[in-house]
């Protein structure tokens, strides 16, 4: 899998989901999806595109296993943080707050652990990581 192109793609459906969020709010008049609008657009299109360059840029070997458990646990972490965020947030379907509020928490706890894999590889695959 090409870890660059995905991540780039993926974010790129994000940073589109949060431009139309933004614009919806502004057309609305309503602040109500702020919170899942800034999230979509910090975590979905900024995280997943910095992780893009992060493997363009440096030279992190394809077989890494830290590698394939990054880019799994962003990719579900996102989409369970947003999604989650939606669903609680709006509470679509009733009699589901509990079910929404464990969505939400799951999600975030993925994408955290993406951020320590991420942070485990910067100092694993260190010497990929230069100037040079």
């Amino acid at each position: 899998m090409d870890r660059t192109r995905f991540f780039v793609r993926v974010a790129a459906i994000y940073a589109l989901i949060g431009a139309f969020i933004g614009s919806h709010m502004a057309g609305g008049g309503g602040l109500e999806l702020s919170a899942i609008h800034a999230h979509i657009l910090v975590v979905g299109w900024l995280s997943l595109f910095a992780f893009a360059i992060y493997y363009k840029v440096f030279n992190i070997p394809k077989n890494s296993r830290l590698s394939k458990v990054h880019v799994w646990s962003s990719f579900i972490g996102v989409l369970g943080l947003t999604v989650g965020m939606w669903l609680y947030y709006t509470q679509p379907v009733e009699g589901m707050r509990t079910f929404n509020t464990i969505f939400f928490i799951i999600g975030g706890t993925v994408l955290l652990i993406a951020f320590l894999v991420f942070a485990i590889m910067a100092f694993v695959h260190g010497k990929f990581i230069s100037e040079d």
